[in-house]
């Protein structure tokens, strides 16, 4: 019985040891296994588990294509911008983000760039503006500026554009280059030569040779004992001054002997270019008794309709050319017939007047 006893005891007394091994065992367990759950709870609450599909090559399709593509493999697709292209017609796709080939969730955005197709449009003129502002204007036209050239001209100031590359009115496109003529400019200061004494005609040629400009001619009738017709009389400034280049000269004409004013017209004169694919240039040249002058000079479109309002003194006719060559003359007004003295006249003073020969 002692012996039974002895074998007993120390089983018992070891018992709520090996109890509470087994208790943290599974208590360990359960604690893992709680932090499992939880951790893949909030993983797919923050990142949900969903299908992955590669991402198709959008390049090259049409808008529309696209659209149906990302519906069928169920991906967002947005347009992010649209550029133009010479490549690429209008409303296809020209580059995607992401790349094709790319392994994407369900319901991923897929950033399209959708190409604008080719715009075309009129050459803007240039001729005339500084460099800054034919910069300014080939950024807002989204043209580029291909290279600049400069040349001698004493009628347009220096950086000033004279001539361009393509001309005004070509068609051109986004992203065309564009080279530009500037202007060398006139020298610092000329000096006015003595017009007094001579023609109209010689005047002119030699305000050229001198690289001075005439402004304002006015035509003065000075009676039967007055200068020749054509004959300057005045000129503003006087010989010698020394001047601005882009100054101008005043001169005073004589409208001849037996001369007592001209008949001023104002003309609605409209023009239009015949029809043609490229541009022209066009210039109308207004000649009257005072002198001639270009009405317009520069380029214009097949079609295009021009309308100006002239003012013509005494016998006036507009000459229309088409790159230098005449298209039409229109006569807008005939002075009538006038008296001219002759010298005997003149000497007596109150010579009764005679019809000139027409």
């Amino acid at each position: 019985m002692q012996l039974d006893g002895a074998e007993v005891a120390p089983r018992r007394r070891f018992a709520p040891v090996l109890d509470r091994d087994w208790a943290l065992a599974l208590a360990l367990a359960f604690a893992v296994g709680v932090l499992v759950w939880f951790g893949r709870s909030i993983k797919e609450f923050f990142a949900p588990t969903a299908a992955t599909v590669y991402v198709p090559a959008f390049t090259g399709q049409t808008g529309a294509d696209v659209r149906a593509e990302c519906g069928r493999i169920r991906l967002r697709c947005v347009v992010i911008a649209t550029q133009p292209s010479d490549r690429y017609p209008k409303d296809v796709v020209m580059n995607q983000q992401p790349a094709s080939g790319t392994r994407v969730r369900e319901g991923r955005q897929i950033s399209l760039v959708v190409s604008s197709g080719v715009v075309i449009f009129p050459m803007p003129d240039l001729r005339f503006e500084s460099l800054r502002n034919a910069n300014l204007d080939l950024n807002h036209f989204k043209l580029q500026l291909d290279k600049t050239t400069y040349v001698n001209d004493d009628n347009v100031p220096r950086d000033h554009v004279v001539g361009q590359d393509p001309l005004p009115l070509a068609s051109v496109r986004q992203g065309s280059k564009v080279s530009l003529t500037l202007s060398k400019g006139p020298p610092s200061g000329v000096k006015v030569p003595n017009f007094t004494g001579m023609y109209i005609d010689d005047a002119r040629k030699a305000a050229q040779n001198a690289r001075v400009h005439l402004g304002q001619i006015v035509w003065t009738p000075f009676g039967p004992t007055g200068p020749r017709r054509g004959e300057i009389v005045r000129q503003s400034p006087g010989p010698g001054a020394t001047m601005d280049p882009f100054e101008e000269v005043s001169l005073q004409v004589s409208a001849g002997p037996g001369e007592y004013g001209y008949l001023i017209r104002q003309v609605h004169v409209s023009a239009t270019v015949p029809p043609r694919d490229d541009a022209a240039h066009v210039r109308i040249e207004l000649r009257d008794d005072t002198g001639t002058w270009n009405v317009y000079d520069s380029f214009a479109q097949g079609g295009q309709k021009l309308d100006f309002n002239v003012s013509a003194v005494g016998s006036a006719e507009i000459d229309t050319y088409i790159n230098n060559e005449l298209l039409n003359q229109t006569t807008i007004g005939r002075e009538p017939a006038r008296w001219i003295p002759s010298p005997a006249d003149a000497a007596r003073g109150n010579a009764s007047p005679k019809p000139s020969p027409t």
